[in-house]
């Protein structure tokens, strides 16, 4: 027999969803400080479990409650206690009291990281935090990213480009381009990688929107629109204008508009570290010179802009990662403030008003900005970014890239969310990797490490414990991005579809790259920024756009988009999870490769034998253990609850199911 503290569907569970917590998000009202949830865990019936205490933290002193039992239900026992959010961001855990046998059982430990038989450190405790929540919108939405270079040339631009002469590219690039024919191999080292311009525009976008339409998209996140001298625009030259590439500023409001029209929302990517060295602010800041003895400025411009950058007494200034077209801002400046971040009037106020609209803003590499050695302004600035930002759009989202743990600046009241680079794409890259070289996100290894599901299991967990439910569920989940490799090319066969499927099935917003849905291939993010293959359909490498399609209209189920997390197994090729709300319940299980595994009775939820798959990818069978199922009393099949589980290669499947089994209290 395997024993059930190596199974983690027989383990107690809890987590932040409506599904346990009563009094909180989603629907439910907002905690605020003071007020009081009701917090609910499941112990499996035969556990030995016979007391239950929460444990909160109060001014970073641990408090203990007892937890009542509620009953019991399909072989759980539902135990209820109260956590007050006496402190911005409410802590709490359960100690799990057992009987006592002739040696005596230890108590046993459940946080967000899971269960311990000993004592753990807080930082992976359940969190409430009495900041507001995001926008009800963006829980769980599908998300679809565009590099605005390689999406689409306009009707405009692409008949301009078949009416010019040979070799050229039919419109007009500027000096510091090399412009490229859409058909043109992707230049992914050397110089002029972020010199290649191909000429996407926003207007190409708009003409595209039915595509995004059929595939289920409900959310268009746009890499910088700002002018700049790089293809991928995150060196920007002003934030006050969209380049004129892409068709300036009334293209935005175009695109905007459009997507509107059809219920998506459009959020932007914003630098908040650094500016291009092209910056008009840049240009004056360096224009105002030092004198030659190192002290004050020169009569050649105003000082303002100068405190917007770490310069030094000999003109040399702080560039982010050292690159000296990434000059950093210094965010001890009032004027950068009040010319960035605070009023109506700020860079990051005026395009979520009219006329632009836009829904949101993704902050790029967030972990960074502000903090530079010893100083650190990272919280302070992101709390104004965000004040000003709910007041021009009350509904506005923030997202804030993070390439590893930065769950201490995702407690709720700045970001709403984060990109998932650590708790999901890294992980499902180790468990899906192939063994081909790619960057991996700048690892020496220069591949991805294979890791069993125990290690993608343990790895989602330990980096995603430390978050609030609420900002789970509005963090991007991404199997690649444009700064990554493409999944295809890290991934076993098959292995992109599988992540797919995890990544529309597990808790945040699910985000596809735009080319996912053909199979795009590349080693490394710049690779990856492949022109769209309209009309080529040569340049398709496999065509996923109806699975991507099945996938974003499942997703519009509520248990997908907020329902609670369970994992039920995690081995060697093998997870299986259920995602539960009262009324419906999402049993899923992915494979890496062909594998055959029994699941012992308890482990699956009731009412799966015989289910239908509401998506499939692959061949995955679940059946019975028992080949010959005993007759019971009234002469109808019955089994035993062990389930068998084979997978001929990398598969996915998900079955819809009747909600879980609650106590009459529930």
């Amino acid at each position: 027999m395997i024993p059930a503290t190596t199974v983690p569907g027989l383990e107690a569970h809890h987590d932040g969803s409506p599904l346990y917590v009563h009094g909180g998000h989603d629907g439910s009202g907002h905690l605020g400080l003071g007020d009081e949830a009701r917090v609910r865990v499941r112990t499996r019936e035969g556990s030995g479990v016979v007391r239950v205490w929460v444990r909160t933290v109060e001014d970073a002193e641990p408090r203990f409650a007892p937890a009542r039992h509620l009953g019991a239900a399909a072989g759980w026992d539902w135990w209820e206690g109260r956590v007050r959010v006496h402190n911005p961001v409410a802590r709490y855990r359960f100690l799990l009291e057992r009987e006592h046998d002739g040696a005596g059982s230890p108590p046993a430990w459940l946080n967000a990281a899971g269960m311990w038989g000993h004592d753990v450190p807080d930082v992976a405790d359940f969190r409430l935090t009495a900041a507001a929540p995001g926008p009800g919108w963006a829980a769980g939405a599908v998300t679809y990213q565009v590099f605005p270079d390689r999406f689409a040339r306009s009707t405009e631009r692409a008949l301009a480009e078949s009416a010019a002469a040979e070799g050229a590219s039919g419109w007009a690039a500027p000096d510091w381009a090399v412009p490229a024919m859409w058909g043109d191999a992707v230049v992914h080292e050397g110089p002029d990688t972020p010199r290649q311009l191909f000429g996407g525009d926003l207007d190409g976008i708009r003409e595209h929107l039915d595509h995004l339409e059929e595939l289920g998209v409900e959310v268009l996140y746009l890499t910088p629109i700002f002018p700049a001298r790089s293809n991928h625009r995150y060196d920007a030259s002003t934030f006050r204008h969209v380049d004129p590439i892409l068709g300036g500023d009334s293209a935005l409001v175009r695109l905007v508009t459009a997507c509107h029209a059809r219920g998506i929302r459009v959020i932007g990517d914003l630098t908040a570290n650094h500016t291009g060295d092209a910056h008009e602010w840049f240009q004056r800041a360096a224009a105002s010179g030092a004198r030659a003895d190192g002290t004050g400025v020169g009569a050649t411009s105003s000082a303002a802009e100068r405190d917007y950058y770490y310069f030094g007494p000999d003109g040399t200034y702080e560039a982010w990662w050292g690159v000296p077209s990434l000059p950093k801002l210094d965010w001890a400046s009032l004027a950068l403030r009040g010319e960035f971040l605070e009023g109506p009037g700020s860079v990051v106020a005026q395009w979520l008003r009219e006329p632009y609209r836009l829904d949101g803003w993704r902050l790029d590499v967030g972990n960074m900005t502000g903090r530079l050695g010893a100083v650190d302004h990272h919280t302070d600035v992101f709390r104004v970014l965000r004040a000003t930002a709910l007041a021009a759009r009350p509904d506005a989202l923030l997202i804030a890239e993070s390439t590893n743990d930065a769950s201490a600046d995702f407690q709720g009241d700045t970001f709403h969310g984060s990109m998932s680079y650590a708790s999901l794409t890294r992980p499902l890259w180790g468990w899906l990797a192939d063994g081909i070289a790619v960057n991996y996100f700048g690892a020496p290894s220069g591949r991805p490490p294979r890791i069993p599901a125990e290690g993608f299991l343990a790895q989602y967990r330990a980096f995603s414990a430390a978050y609030p439910w609420d900002v789970r569920l509005r963090s991007l989940s991404a199997i690649d991005t444009h700064d990554t490799a493409r999944a295809a090319t890290a991934m076993v066969p098959g292995g992109q579809q599988v992540a797919a499927v995890l990544a529309f099935t597990l808790p945040g917003m699910p985000m596809v790259f735009a080319g996912d849905e053909f199979g795009l291939e590349g080693v490394n993010g710049e690779d990856s920024r492949t022109p769209m293959p309209w009309d080529a359909p040569e340049r398709v490498v496999a065509d996923l756009r109806g699975l991507y399609s099945r996938l974003g209209h499942l997703r519009r189920e509520a248990t997908l988009r907020i329902g609670s997390l369970r994992w039920l197994w995690a081995r060697g090729d093998l997870l299986v999870f259920v995602r539960e709300l009262p009324e419906a319940t999402f049993l899923v299980a992915a494979a890496r490769a062909a594998t055959a595994v029994a699941l012992p009775a308890g482990v699956l939820p009731e009412g799966w034998p015989g289910a239908e798959p509401a998506l499939a990818v692959g061949r995955l069978v679940l059946e019975p253990a028992d080949a010959r199922p005993r007759p019971d009393a009234q002469g109808a099949a019955a089994h035993d609850g062990a389930a068998r589980l084979a997978a001929e290669g990398p598969a996915a499947v998900v079955w819809r199911l009747a909600g879980p089994g609650l106590p009459a209290e529930g």
